[in-house]
């Protein structure tokens, strides 16, 4: 069953996701749902949830740039997109980081079997006090079913997810209403592979590029 729960409860939220569970929340763009990122059976739950083939890969949040490193491998241009954008509606992608051992930090589930992840710090006070609560990185796709529009209050989470969610924090209206921009930064140069609210024009210049070099024309 799922349940609306206020602002006010977001320490329930916090405890369902370590008991495997998935929440949903608001960002600034769309209603997002979430499992705990290294939590391989939670993040199966959320494919099936959202009926997300396994061959997309799963983007991950963190709430601040310094918890990068541990799962992640920043490059040239990440700290200057990070202080530019973060918190804020553009999700990087970087190689995975990989333990001495030579496993990988984030399980495969997360990233689609894929040597790279994208990453986002959210510009929404519920969601960025979701992942300091939780104090780990959280794996977070759109909270609808695959192929449908993006959920933008928490009625419409909790009514194309059903019974599969634990909890819906109800934060009213996500006020974007599209997705994030999404930059390859894996690639040289860069690659915006998602139009969304940060431009290709701001990034370019944050960057130093120019705007042509980072657009993805296929």
């Amino acid at each position: 069953m799922t349940t609306l729960i206020s602002s006010s409860d977001l320490n329930l939220a916090v405890q369902a996701l370590s008991e495997s569970q998935l929440v949903a929340f608001p960002t600034e763009t769309v209603y997002g749902v979430a499992a705990l990122a290294q939590d391989e059976v939670a993040v199966h739950a959320l494919y099936q949830a959202k009926f997300r083939p396994a061959h997309m890969a799963m983007p991950v949040m963190v709430a601040s740039p310094e918890m990068i490193p541990a799962i992640a491998l920043p490059r040239p241009g990440f700290w200057t997109l990070a202080e530019h954008f973060w918190p804020g509606p553009l999700t990087i992608i970087l190689m995975r980081a990989v333990a001495m051992s030579g496993i990988a930090i984030l399980p495969d589930v997360v990233t689609a079997g894929r040597e790279t992840v994208g990453l986002r710090i959210p510009d929404h006070p519920l969601a960025l006090e979701l992942l300091r609560l939780a104090n780990a990185p959280l794996a977070v796709t759109s909270a609808n079913r695959s192929g449908q529009p993006p959920a933008r209050t928490a009625m419409e989470a909790q009514r194309q997810l059903a019974s599969r969610v634990r909890y819906v924090v109800d934060g009213g209206l996500a006020p974007g209403g599209h997705p994030s921009t999404i930059l390859d930064l894996t690639k040289e140069p860069p690659r915006i592979l998602r139009h969304g609210p940060t431009t290709s024009e701001t990034i370019a210049r944050a960057l130093g590029e120019d705007v042509e070099s980072i657009v993805d024309h296929r």
